[in-house]
């Protein structure tokens, strides 16, 4: 069994450097369950630290945990003793045994890499930093890329965008906004992005312009499973019009990529609006 001085070790050295892991705690249980509570294990995709008792309820955890890696989930579960996870609050509360146990996904923050530092890059760059992401910016001009011109911190490459971007570190965990100041340059950054795994690749611009874009690299060899993964048109369908609102479309589908979710009203009138508005 772990140490709590253990575990305290494992989380701060995932959330500084990795690998991402899941931290299992529990948080309550009904008085006839033989838990304990604060009990903590950490679940990594091929380890574990720490336990919760065993039993089918530790196997439940370890399954839930896992999927979550993934997801970058951060959630409170209601599981029966015997593994079953219960979803909504009329299923909980008709349960005759539950344990509630909190799955958060510990592992170092995003990156988010933005091509051109232009208004919209600048913006996007300003809401990844407000929402605890790595910010990159890369440009190839002094006058857009410069540390004064970033009142939030960021690192700041100026250089050819090709050798740069072939020099970045990309992983699952790194998130790319294509927002340079012209098609070429953006076919340039895809071509030498699409293929590295990144867990998200998004580029701005029309249908038309993207269309063209993704044809060229097709036809020069760029691997068309991957040229499907990316996103563009960039962000999602709100109306964005000023560099400020494109940045909130942009980061939205980044956030609905990392965590899920239906990109849709929660409240039955929003539907409503946006149903009604299409």
């Amino acid at each position: 069994m772990a140490n709590s001085a253990e575990i305290a070790r494992a989380l701060l050295t995932s959330a500084r450097e990795g690998p991402a892991l899941a931290s299992c705690t529990v948080m309550g249980a009904t008085d006839d369950v033989d838990v304990a509570l604060g009990a903590k294990m950490l679940v990594y995709a091929d380890r574990l630290l720490g336990d919760l008792g065993g039993g089918p309820l530790e196997t439940a955890v370890i399954t839930f945990a896992r999927d979550a890696i993934p997801r970058h989930l951060v959630q409170t579960c209601a599981f029966t003793p015997s593994g079953e996870l219960v979803e909504g609050r009329r299923a909980i509360e008709a349960a005759d045994a539950i344990v509630e146990v909190l799955v958060e996904v510990v592992e170092p923050a995003a990156t988010l890499l933005v091509v051109g530092g232009g208004h919209v890059g600048l913006a996007v760059g300003q809401l990844g930093a407000m929402l605890g992401m790595d910010v990159a910016i890369i440009d190839d001009r002094e006058d857009y890329a410069n540390a004064e011109r970033f009142p939030y911190e960021a690192q700041v490459i100026c250089g050819d965008f090709a050798e740069e971007l072939k020099r970045f570190p990309i992983d699952a965990n790194t998130y790319i906004v294509l927002v340079s100041r012209g098609h070429k340059v953006d076919e340039l950054a895809l071509r030498t992005v699409a293929e590295r795994g990144a867990g998200y690749v998004g580029m701005i611009g029309s249908k038309r312009r993207t269309r063209t874009v993704l044809q060229h690299l097709a036809e020069d060899g760029v691997d068309r499973d991957e040229l499907d993964k990316v996103f563009t048109p960039i962000g999602l369908d709100i109306g964005a019009e000023t560099p400020e609102e494109i940045a909130v479309s942009v980061l939205g589908e980044i956030i609905l990529v990392r965590r899920g979710g239906g990109a849709q009203p929660m409240s039955e009138y929003g539907r409503f609006l946006a149903t009604t508005r299409r």
